[in-house]
């Protein structure tokens, strides 16, 4: 049976615990430490486990409790009288539960939330930078030969990165040319313009859609993946026993990752701006009436070798993106198995979100300078 006893002894509370806290059979609910500290005029509580039997969690859940009352209340928690296993367990849980921390944080002004998440965003942007210089830096050094890098691990990244999502990042780009040569069949033909369809779909494809749509499959195939392993490190304490062990993480785990990606990217970007041609083409020879060398000769004169130039250096910043916000969401995910979810989500999400501005960016780079 759990029994429990408050005493006042010299100027302080003091928890007696006694007889047996197991789970089948402790029914012992935690006391009112504020009225019961209030009544003792004490500031500190303290505990008294000579007398305890068996326990197991039944004990630790209600210690859990006294420690949230405790916390509450303003008093003092004292834990050296308890079993040396119960008083680590008893630190590793918080003072106030996740339900408790959530009301204090809705219950804030609006200015004072608007506030806080404003901080938090520029300590996250701050943070996110760090690692991309560190990247940097260490991409510098893997072109000198001196980063210490797995030869296994990049070739695994970079397959991973390149060969394996050619598929994927063909067919979805086959797709957009079609069904650009579709709209601009149905736009054109009321002006008797059909001949500018391979122009349009080139051009559009070449500067624009194929590098956007390249990254966002690559955000959603590689990014999420990135960012779950990584997560996946960090709740099984790969992380850090990495760090514990002096093996530098930035070398070992994300430099692969990311230098694999921004090395294929512009490769998928141009494969991709292909097989939007492609898409195009066998919309326009099977349906519009073009041949496949009138198409494809309208195709070569109408993209100038600087679009191409344009949409890989788009490409190379997309895959910069992907990579240091895919890694930085893993980094910081949470030690349990949902998190991994969560991270996997949340990267995708931000990539999605900074690809569509960042190409906005570019956007008005290229009509400044007229590219």
């Amino acid at each position: 049976m759990a029994i429990w006893e408050f005493r006042h002894d010299a100027g302080k509370g003091v928890l007696a615990l006694s007889g047996t806290w197991l789970i089948r059979s402790a029914e012992a609910r935690a006391p009112e430490v504020h009225r019961l500290c209030n009544q003792a005029a004490v500031q500190r509580l303290s505990f008294d486990s000579s007398g305890l039997g068996e326990w197991d969690t039944a004990l630790v859940a209600f210690l859990w409790d006294i420690k949230r009352a405790a916390a509450a209340a303003g008093v003092a928690l004292d834990d050296a009288g308890l079993p040396e296993s119960a008083k680590q367990l008893l630190r590793l849980l918080p003072s106030a539960s996740t339900r408790e921390a959530f009301s204090t944080t809705s219950a804030l002004p609006f200015l004072s939330r608007l506030g806080m998440s404003s901080i938090e965003f520029l300590a996250e942007a701050g943070a996110s930078a760090m690692l991309a210089a560190a990247m940097a830096t260490a991409g510098g050094r893997l072109l000198l030969g001196s980063a210490r890098v797995r030869a296994a691990d990049f070739l695994s990244h970079l397959l991973d990165a390149g060969p394996r999502a050619w598929a994927v990042v063909g067919v979805v780009n086959f797709l957009i040319g079609a069904v650009l040569a579709y709209i601009g069949a149905a736009e054109l033909r009321p002006f008797g313009a059909q001949s500018y369809i391979p122009s349009l779909t080139a051009v559009a494809s070449a500067r624009e859609i194929s590098s956007v749509m390249t990254a966002i499959v690559m955000a959603g195939r590689t990014g999420g993946a990135y960012a779950a392993r990584i997560a996946s490190m960090q709740g099984n304490d790969e992380i850090a026993a990495l760090q514990t062990v002096g093996i530098p993480l930035d070398d070992f785990v994300l430099l692969p990752a990311i230098a694999s990606l921004c090395l294929m990217m512009p490769i998928l970007y141009l494969l991709g701006t292909l097989a939007a041609i492609l898409g195009g083409l066998s919309v326009s020879s099977t349906f519009l009436g073009f041949t496949a060398m009138g198409y494809l000769h309208a195709t070569f004169i109408a993209v100038p070798r600087s679009d191409f130039v344009f949409g890989a250096i788009k490409s190379l910043a997309f895959a910069a993106l992907i990579g240091v916000t895919s890694c930085r969401t893993g980094l910081k995910a949470a030690r349990s198995t949902t998190a991994v979810g969560e991270a996997a989500t949340r990267a995708v999400v931000m990539n999605i979100i900074g690809i569509i501005a960042l190409d906005a960016v570019f956007a008005v780079i290229a009509g400044a300078f007229r590219l």
